[in-house]
């Protein structure tokens, strides 16, 4: 067993990492916890595999569970998903001394984050991620949020989880295609702090699905990294930022081609490649080094657009993009493997220039 603690003073809380600990979930919160009622947020695909697993173990460490189930995909990320959820935890009789877990991928996590940081002004949270992406990315660093039709994340609020608990066995049950989108998250973190790990993932990328300790290893630095960058910085004034590498074009491709039609995980490889043929362009980077980044993204999470969109509307939404700053879009670009920099003066042209060329 893995543990990594996320240092936010009165907030902190600790991320546990094992091959096959789901069982065990129900004594881990007994021995930290005092909540006398959990109710558990999963979606239509997770439900079947481990809502009954979960809730048995929650019921028999002594703690009421309550299992309510969302349709699978983005679409769920809304409002009028969230006031639904809302009535179904009155009808529980959750207070104060209730949590909200979330069993499942990113939508999940992030709606009952959303959920759990509003309900009664907030009551605790247990992020139990089962997708890769989510393990190594949307269950750590408190970001919770639903969707509007027009822009993606754009409702919601920086709310810590009281324990993230990543059991990499459910990973098995994953499809591939979910697999490959987890790991421009982890390859991400290489570009962006690591350079060693990136060396790593270049050799160890292709067989992580065969090795449960390269799993736990890729799963647990990718943690590290993301615990490091938010203990630095909560609420993305600065050094957070970095974390959204590849996010700026990738949230505007989610957003006009239809979210779920890409996979999230597949937009930000794409917008990966995309900002790191920009860094190209500006010199910030050498052709070896872009093609590194290309080759690994590319052989990691093969995908392409469905269609071309159309290019000013792609501008268009990425000027509503909530990380912008005083009207300008913001890009992470990569300065080398390792570091990455913020830029707000990257212009249309430049932006229209490296997606001719991609």
């Amino acid at each position: 067993m893995e543990q990594i603690a996320l240092n936010l003073g009165e907030r902190s809380y600790k991320i546990i990492i094992a091959d096959g600990i789901l069982d065990d979930i129900g004594y881990i919160i007994k021995r930290q916890f005092s909540w006398k009622k959990i109710m558990i947020i999963t979606d239509s695909n997770v439900s079947k595999l481990y809502a009954g697993r979960v809730a048995a173990s929650l019921e028999n460490a002594g703690l009421q569970a309550f299992v309510e189930e969302i349709p699978a995909g983005e679409s769920s990320k809304s409002l009028a998903r969230a006031e639904e959820l809302y009535n179904a935890a009155l009808d529980c009789r959750l207070d104060r001394n209730s949590a909200i877990m979330a069993l499942g991928g990113g939508v999940v996590g992030d709606l009952a984050g959303f959920i759990a940081a509003t309900y009664m002004r907030g009551i605790a949270c247990i992020q139990v991620p089962t997708t890769l992406l989510a393990q190594v990315d949307s269950s750590v660093g408190g970001k919770v949020a639903v969707n509007l039709q027009r822009a993606k994340n754009i409702v919601g609020a920086f709310y810590q989880p009281s324990l993230v608990v990543i059991d990499s066995s459910v990973l098995s049950s994953l499809p591939d295609r979910e697999f490959r989108e987890g790991l421009a998250e982890v390859i991400k973190y290489g570009v962006i702090k690591d350079a060693g790990f990136f060396r790593w993932l270049e050799e160890n990328a292709s067989r992580l699905r065969l090795s449960s300790s390269d799993l736990v290893y890729a799963i647990k630095r990718s943690c590290e990294i993301k615990a490091g960058v938010v203990s630095q910085d909560e609420t993305e004034q600065g050094i957070r930022r970095i974390l959204n590498y590849g996010h700026t074009v990738g949230h505007a491709l989610e957003t006009i081609f239809g979210y779920g039609t890409l996979l999230h995980g597949e937009a930000v490889a794409l917008g990966m490649v995309f900002e790191a043929r920009i860094a190209l362009l500006r010199g910030i980077i050498d052709e070896r080094t872009f093609l590194r980044i290309e080759g690994m993204v590319r052989s990691a999470v093969p995908v392409v657009m469905p269609y071309e969109p159309d290019r000013d509307r792609l501008i268009e939404i990425m000027s509503l993009d909530k990380k912008n700053l005083n009207e300008k879009i913001v890009f992470i670009l990569p300065e080398t493997l390792g570091r990455v920099g913020v830029y707000t003066d990257v212009t249309k042209e430049e932006i229209l220039q490296a997606f001719t060329i991609g």
